[in-house]
């Protein structure tokens, strides 16, 4: 069920995590042995024991880079992993005691960090290899000798030892890697919850959509009517020269909105043929600043274009026009909230990104984490569409949207990758 596999971390993150547990088990299984044969004088097969360590560290390199690989791992490999790395434990535990070794319980490692992230197909898969080396190790083993030194402590006294040596190293493996595990899991999961609400933003923004669409088309034809009749009103009030300048100026107001209705059209029709219109970065927003001064006259623009940035040809979305007019739209209403007109564009680079930031003299905004949400609007006439579609088009294009305030008002930022929209 869907909502089980959300809950499972992966094998990549799995992989990774027995990337670094396979150093730490090096490192412990070289110290051991050598501790053994140079320190406490146990007479151990130190050749075989290297010799396997030094495989485990081949392959150690290979897992490495496989992570760094861009195909996907697959389930079953992480599985392949794990076999590999129980084989090799299996290989020393051979060669130093068997299933006497208290070094033993490090097969059941692999299988709690395999529960967190695998199917259960493959857990199952895991423990039935931990079970088969456990139980091979019972039969066939090469036996600890006895230490060298007559004063050493007995058999019993080094294995209780050991035990409590395995116990510590079992505790930490488990406490770190497990946490890690988790913590993967937790991003995970505020991930999933983070595509679910872009998920529901885009459903509003496309009833919405749908709704314009319909409107658009029913207000054609009282358009229509309004645009027939003007003119003949203004012939017959031709003498009359306050109504004539009132019925001039509603004339090209109804044109304007037949404008507007057009290039809703038109912006419909360039969405669905996805194809980027190709502007240099100044001619741009040339583009996007007239239309904005004939939306908002009384707007004071401060425009700041870096003019190493100017001549960039960007590959523009039709989506990226409306979503700078409407954060321009917004700081128009928020400075005007405070009885000022001044607003200002800067453009410039910021490493890989192309910043896009309109600053406002209005009241700044508030401490609200759903600044950006749908239907949500600081403005008491407003809709709470706008940033949320500015922010719908800065994650298509792989950027983002960054708001906050300073000191004098709001600060709006569309930050874009050149990599995306940038001609190469």
């Amino acid at each position: 069920m869907p909502h089980r596999s959300a809950q499972r971390i992966g094998p990549f993150a799995l992989t990774r995590t027995l990337a670094w547990l396979r150093i730490c088990a090096i490192a412990g299984q070289s110290t051991a042995v050598l501790v053994c044969a140079w320190w406490m004088r146990l007479n151990v097969p130190l050749l075989p024991l290297l010799i396997g360590i030094g495989v485990l560290a081949v392959f150690s390199v290979f897992a490495a880079w496989r992570l760094t690989q861009p195909w996907p791992l697959g389930e079953w490999e992480a599985v392949g992993h794990i076999a590999f790395d129980t084989l090799v434990l299996g290989y020393l535990l051979y060669f130093s005691g068997g299933a006497s070794n208290p070094f033993i319980t490090l097969l059941l490692v692999p299988i709690a960090l395999s529960a967190a992230a695998l199917s259960a197909r493959a857990v199952l898969a895991v423990a039935a290899l931990a079970g088969i080396a456990y139980v091979l190790l019972l039969y066939q083993h090469v036996p600890l000798p006895m230490s060298m030194h007559g004063d050493s402590p007995n058999r019993f006294s080094l294995h209780v030892a050991g035990m409590g040596v395995n116990f510590v190293i079992s505790a930490v493996l488990l406490g770190f890697f497990i946490s890690r595990l988790a913590r993967v899991l937790r991003l995970q999961q505020l991930e999933v919850q983070r595509i679910r609400e872009r998920a529901l933003r885009d459903e509003g923004i496309l009833a919405i959509a749908t709704q314009a669409a319909g409107a658009a088309h029913e207000l054609n034809t009282p358009l229509s009517t309004m645009r027939t009749l003007l003119p003949e009103l203004r012939r017959e009030h031709a003498g009359e020269a306050t109504l004539s300048e009132d019925l001039e100026l509603l004339e090209s107001q109804v044109d304007r909105c037949r404008t507007i209705l057009r290039e809703m059209v038109a912006f419909g029709k360039a969405q669905l043929s996805q194809e980027p219109e190709r502007l240099r970065l100044d001619q741009f927003i040339h583009g996007c600043l007239e239309r904005f001064q004939l939306l908002r006259p009384e707007a004071e623009l401060t425009v700041t274009l870096d003019p190493e940035l100017a001549g960039t040809v960007l590959r523009t979305p039709p989506g990226l026009r409306h979503a700078l007019i409407n954060l321009l739209n917004n700081a128009v209403d928020a400075s005007a909230a405070n009885q000022s007109d001044a607003i200002a564009l800067e453009v410039s680079r910021d490493g890989p990104w192309l910043q896009l930031c309109v600053r406002d003299h209005g009241p700044g905004f508030d401490d609200d984490p759903e600044i950006t949400a749908l239907g949500h609007s600081h403005k008491q006439a407003g809709l709470g569409i706008g940033l949320a579609l500015a922010e719908a088009t800065a994650e298509r294009l792989n950027g983002e949207l960054v708001a906050g305030n300073t000191g004098r008002g709001a600060r709006v930022c569309l930050r874009l990758p050149l990599a995306v929209i940038a001609e190469k």
